[in-house]
């Protein structure tokens, strides 16, 4: 180059990409068929002698595996050492690249300048749509620039998974997984910015996090004004709370009852929560009581399950619960045990199962014929809620709650939500 002309790191890849094309376009001497023909192999070329020329600019050793896949659909690059200049070599074949649009490139040390690097060839290929580039030292800097990208709007990402490397979202994204990141408050703030202006978000996983004090504040400052997230998974975390969730994981975040207090006054008047998980906080029958209590007190409630299974109950707990059973038959409250005893059979009753057999064959009627009843859709598949509703509603079978409860335990075993008939 001569003096004065830009250098290859301050050029921007998409410079970059036109200069190395540059070169293999013929020379204006040749005769015009010269010409043609040759355009014509560049075109056919241009994927991976785009890249080979990027390597050789940075200083990097060609991936055979990029070269051989640069026309599929879906490329993986994890766990490939490629280090900051090897992920720049990758970019700059992609700013025009039109068929990959699914990129994983977990584990593979890019750090900041790799990650900025992406942001780069993202604001120029609007055909990659999932990104994986977990685990990858991104720190403060590169995930600031990401999230400025998500955050202005300018790719086509669909999900991005970040976990074990920093920040964030925006757009177009519906899922974004930052489970296991070292957030600082600054982290914090950057995402509490980026839900306020997200638009798409549906499920964002920020389990096994430190999100403290500012960056917490700003988290649920994002979340009050965000309209479209629906299931938050904030476990070994700290919390904050919107109104349009219908699914929140708060395991394991040190919550006491105190705490359960201050969560129970917002369920009284919250219309959209379905799924409540605490399991492992420091709370006891106390805590339990405000959040049960919390749910029969609003009559808007539409909450399905809390999990509080490391906490012990007594016997007022299990009166309430049988109260509750008669106005929230949908509600399932899975608690560890009984005066100090960790167990999900309290006592022996007849098995569920058998009751309903009999009842059947007392009857001449069929199996299938008891679940369709319940089929309003005719799906073969009855949500978990509406099962329980059912079950407690119906007046033939006499099954209390906790029997109920342990037959939905053997028709759900994967805890999905659904009742299978099939």
């Amino acid at each position: 180059m001569s003096e004065g002309s830009p250098t290859a790191e301050s050029l921007s890849l998409a410079d970059l990409a036109d200069s190395i094309a540059e070169k293999a376009r013929p020379d204006s001497s040749d005769t015009d068929l010269e010409i043609e023909d040759a355009e014509k192999s560049f075109i056919t070329m241009k994927g991976a002698e785009l890249y080979l020329e990027a390597c050789k600019l940075v200083g990097v050793v060609p991936v055979s595996y990029f070269m051989r896949n640069m026309e599929e659909p879906y490329i993986n690059l994890n766990h490939h050492g490629l280090g900051p200049k090897g992920a720049k070599a990758i970019a700059i074949a992609l700013v025009s690249n039109t068929t990959i649009i699914h990129l994983e490139l977990e584990d593979n040390w890019i750090l900041a300048e790799g990650a900025m690097c992406l942001v780069q060839m993202l604001r120029e290929n609007c055909y990659i749509q999932d990104l994986n580039i977990s685990n990858n030292h991104l720190d403060t800097e590169g995930a600031e620039d990401i999230c400025r990208m998500l955050v202005d709007n300018i790719s086509s990402l669909r999900t991005i998974q970040l976990s074990g490397g920093q920040l964030t979202n925006g757009g177009r994204v519906k899922e974004l997984d930052l489970s296991h990141n070292e957030f600082s408050e600054r982290g914090g703030e950057q995402l509490g910015q980026m839900l306020a202006n997200n638009e798409a978000l549906e499920v964002l996983n920020l389990s096994w996090n430190h999100l403290r004090m500012k960056g917490a504040v700003a988290l649920g400052a994002g979340l009050r004004v965000n309209g479209t997230l629906k299931i938050l998974d904030l476990s070994w975390n700290a919390l904050k709370l919107n109104n349009m969730l219908v699914h929140l994981d708060i395991s394991s975040n040190h919550i006491s009852n105190e705490g359960a207090g201050k969560l129970s006054r917002g369920l009284e008047v919250n219309g959209n929560l379905k799924i409540l998980k605490m399991s492992h906080n420091p709370l006891t029958v106390e805590g339990a009581i405000a959040l049960v209590t919390s749910i029969r007190k609003n009559p808007k409630s539409r909450m399905e399950e809390i999990n509080i299974s490391n906490v012990l109950v007594n016997e007022g707990f299990l009166k309430l619960l049988d109260v509750m059973c008669q106005v929230r038959p949908e509600l399932d409250v899975i608690y560890g045990g009984v005066g100090g005893f960790i167990s999900k059979k309290p006592e022996q009753r007849p098995d569920p199962m058998k009751l309903i057999q009999n009842y059947l064959d007392e009857h001449k009627l069929r199996l299938w014929d008891f679940f369709r009843n319940m089929d309003k859709d005719g799906s073969m598949k009855i949500p978990v809620a509406e099962f329980r509703k059912a079950m407690l509603q119906q007046s033939k079978i006499p099954l209390d709650r906790a029997q109920i409860g342990e037959l939905v335990h053997k028709l759900d075993r994967d805890r999905t939500g659904i009742v299978d008939y099939r």
